[in-house]
């Protein structure tokens, strides 16, 4: 057991670990540094310089800006950024469409960006969703983050608003980006596995790394397994500041919240979803753009001045740390709308490029560390991956206002500085002059401190939002976590690091805790997790945190998968479409044939998909409609078994004619399992009430009684 050392609120304590027989030494803001002893080689740079700290970047003070001077992590993030060509490092799999912002009233009072000063004025934008850990070629149901970049195309310049569907992240500083990536991404030696977390490198890398506990609490939870990009959040993440006209700054997060709700499919439906259609997100935002269900979000904004900054219970600049909306309200500014495909995916979604470091005047930046490396890496990327310094001479990166610079040349040039000055100052009088009073200019804060790689003691708390959130979830959402965590510990072969993370789990909910190593088999129960900083038990739970309780409470955007067969009764069907487009909803139909079914009138039901490629997981709820003369044959199709067993299982609500409840029996549901979520469908006057109940989307009270198959 190799000794260790760690630092408390700057104070020496001593302690053990048993870490790959490495000796630790615990920073300041209680991350976990690795010693070279014995036959370790010592970290250096490319060139071959000793390298002191891999953990922090170098800043001016504690909570200061990012220097460029930073040779070591410029080489690092320099080298992360160039690794593949030309797929993205990270987010390589993304789907993309245009549309607008129509802002709501002006925003003068905190802001002289443009798109903020006249009500109802409309910015086109285009917007990227993707996964991060994935390939280009990999499945959309991933358990994983989700990218959320907007880029609006203001009247003085492009503003890129690049976020996920998570407010915070893993890491605190940007220096460690390389690292996390490294670790989620498929291990080297074997290029597997792909898209997935549940292995080794990456929990041996969280279970290191304290700061990522909260996010660990995120992506375990359904926020990492959307329904669709309709039904999420998104996040600037960072902490922003908004500069008015008189110079004036108040700090900004940003949030995206969708007008349809929040939802997200269980994991097993996640696994069945990716086996039947892996390009389900992207089919379903193609669809509702093509069909003009456009969707929609509001952009929200956390306001607030450097007093709440002061008095808050966390550094603001810590990307680990949210601001409950209960404490702080998110005020609604505007709608982001989107409302055409691209016209080309390679053209458009593929070269698009999004970096942190475009915003435009009257937006700014916070020293949060981990905004300061992205703004300082994205350049870098799109240079790499796009091939050449003119990748806005590309349509789709193209500023949509006036733009005159004197760049020329260069890779791929479309255009150039006209006439025979292309510098200035010139005594010519020709081309453009920088304008002191129009152009972007920064908050001028004041910043002191020495010169120093280090952490702020401020961002030391790791485990006190993270059971924040976890208390802040349903029960049932509770157990989803514990059951992500179990599933994806089991992938860990090594035990050490298994135990690790219970003990960090012991930090956060030590209920969570003994669930997990129950499901994980473990022995005995590890103490928790030295923690530089003891969990706060008091904060409040956020209901603004949990999924079920922001549901939609109305079935609008979703879709029904309606079963028929010869006999169907045909007035009822037409009834079920009728309230569905009232509704705002859409449907499927299924059948035994692709190409239909006759109904009870004679007339002909077209198919939209036969049941043995439609399986009812590609469906927010189902009904049943069969005619009593296709019994016999439905029953002797195991698909349809699935089907029902499926919906079932996946706390569905499942509309069903008479004729139809021996399949209920075929799929193992017994008449005790019969539930409020079962709705006969007799006659079609029953058809609205049905879809009015559609809207509570889940029926939670059945899932502690069923067993996934």
């Amino acid at each position: 057991m190799a000794k260790t050392s760690k630092r408390v609120n700057g104070k020496a304590a001593a302690g053990t670990a048993t870490i790959h027989d490495q000796k630790l030494h615990r920073g300041e803001g209680g991350e976990l540094h690795q010693v070279a002893q014995g036959d370790t080689p010592v970290l250096t740079t490319a060139q071959g310089g000793t390298v002191s700290d891999d953990q922090n970047s170098l800043k001016v003070g504690p909570r200061g800006p990012t220097l460029i001077e930073d040779f070591h992590f410029r080489e690092k993030i320099f080298h992360f950024d160039h690794e593949r060509i030309p797929e993205r490092v990270v987010h390589a799999r993304g789907y993309g469409a245009h549309g607008f912002f129509e802002n709501y009233k002006p925003l003068s009072k905190y802001t002289r960006a443009d798109l903020f000063q006249r009500a109802g004025e409309r910015t086109p934008a285009f917007v990227r969703f993707s996964t991060v850990a994935g390939s280009k070629g990999s499945f959309d149901l991933a358990r994983d983050v989700r990218g959320f970049a907007v880029k609006l195309y203001t009247q003085e310049g492009n503003w890129d608003l690049v976020g996920n569907n998570i407010p915070v992240f893993f890491i605190q500083d940007a220096i460690k980006f390389p690292d996390m990536v490294h670790a989620v991404k498929e291990e080297p030696d074997s290029a597997f596995p792909q898209a997935q977390s549940a292995h080794d490198n990456f929990w041996d890398f969280i279970s290191l790394t304290p700061e990522s506990m909260h996010m660990i609490m995120w992506v375990m939870s359904d926020r990492a397994i959307p329904r669709s990009f309709r039904f999420m959040e998104g996040f600037g993440v960072h902490t922003f500041r908004m500069i008015n006209a008189r110079g004036e700054s108040t700090f900004v997060k940003f949030h995206w919240k969708p007008k349809l709700g929040l939802q997200s499919v269980l994991w097993n439906e996640a696994v069945k979803i990716n086996g039947a259609d892996p390009d389900f997100h992207r089919r379903d935002l193609w669809t509702a753009i093509q069909t003009g269900n456009f969707p929609e979000w509001e952009l929200q904004f956390q306001l607030f001045d450097q007093a709440f900054a002061d008095n808050f219970e966390f550094d603001v600049l810590d990307p680990t740390k949210l601001i409950p909306e209960e404490m702080l309200p998110p005020i609604p500014v505007g709608r982001l709308v989107l409302d055409r495909m691209p016209d080309n995916f390679f053209a458009e979604t593929e070269q698009v490029a999004f970096m942190t470091q475009n915003v435009p005047p009257g937006i700014d930046f916070s020293n949060d560390p981990l905004l300061q490396g992205r703004n300082f890496s994205y350049l870098d990327t799109q240079l790499k991956r796009l091939g050449s310094p003119n990748f806005t001479h590309i349509p789709i990166n193209a500023p949509k206002c006036p733009f005159a610079h004197f760049q020329q040349d260069g890779h791929m040039a479309m255009r150039n500085p006209v006439g025979r000055v292309n510098y200035q100052p010139n005594s010519f009088g020709e081309g453009p002059r920088e304008s002191p009073k129009r152009g972007f200019t920064p908050f001028p804060d004041v910043e002191q401190g020495a010169k120093r790689r280090l952490r702020a003691e401020s961002f030391a708390d790791h485990y006190s939002q993270a059971r924040q959130f976890f208390v802040s979830q349903t029960r049932g959402e509770q157990r989803h976590i514990a059951s992500a965590l179990i599933f994806e510990l089991s992938k860990v072969k090594t035990s050490v690091i298994r135990e690790r993370m219970v003990s960090h789990l012991l930090n956060i909910d030590e209920t969570l805790a003994n669930k997990v190593a129950t499901g994980l088999g473990l022995n005995a129960m590890p103490k928790p997790a030295d923690a530089a900083m003891p969990t706060r038990q008091d904060l409040d739970p956020s209901t603004k945190l949990s999924i079920v309780e922001n549901g939609p409470q109305r079935f609008e955007g979703r879709k029904l998968g309606i079963l028929v067969t010869d006999g169907t009764d045909a007035a009822l069907l037409k009834a079920l479409q009728k309230a569905l487009d009232k509704a705002g909803a859409s449907f499927e139909i299924i059948a035994p044939k692709v190409g239909g079914a006759k109904a009870s009138d004679g007339s002909w039901i077209e198919a939209d998909q036969m049941i043995d490629g439609a399986p009812s997981v590609l469906y927010d709820a189902v009904a049943l409609l069969p005619g009593a003369a296709a019994m016999d044959d439905l029953l002797q199709e195991h698909t349809a078994r699935d089907f029902v067993a499926d919906a079932f299982a996946h706390c569905k609500f499942i509309g069903h004619v008479e004729a139809a409840t021996p399949l209920f029996e075929k799929a193992g549901i017994a008449e005790a399992d019969i539930d409020e979520g079962f709705v006969p469908l007799g006659r079609a006057k029953d058809a609205t009430a049905f879809i009015d109940k559609l809207g509570q989307l889940r029926v939670w009270a059945r899932e502690p009684g069923v067993k996934m198959k």
